[in-house]
């Protein structure tokens, strides 16, 4: 009965984990789509600034107004991909890996007692059985 309950609290405690780490990795995805959006708006502003430049050669207000744009774009997308990347496991994420895990030893622990206790027990229960 025990080893059922410690496998319920395994089970349980794996349960929260992965819905944690299923929500971390959805937020690490949303941030990593708005930095892909920033960077693919930074080239679209890079290309600009490369046609206005071979356009007209002199007029250097367009097309650095253009790459201030994209310069701007990239420093933002870094910066979402930095704090995607910072993104780690949370406190309670941890708690209850370690739970699952001691729940975990602890049910083998019990079954390796059952496993070596039952033919001990067989041999007392035949041994009360010939007196």
């Amino acid at each position: 009965m025990r080893t059922l309950r410690l496998a319920r609290i395994a089970a349980e405690a794996e349960g929260l984990r992965l819905r944690r780490q299923a929500r971390r990795t959805a937020v690490r995805m949303a941030i990593g789509l708005i930095a892909l959006m920033f960077l693919g708006w930074a080239l679209a502003f890079v290309h600009v600034a490369v046609w206005y430049w071979l356009r007209e050669a002199v007029g250097w207000a367009a097309p650095g107004t253009a790459m201030a744009l994209a310069g701007g774009d990239l420093v933002i997308a870094g910066f979402l991909v930095l704090l995607m990347a910072r993104s780690s496991p949370g406190r309670v994420e941890m708690e209850a890996l370690q739970v699952r895990q001691r729940a975990l030893d602890s049910a083998a622990g019990s079954l390796a007692l059952t496993t070596v206790l039952l033919p001990v027990l067989r041999l007392i229960l035949i041994r009360l059985g010939r007196k």
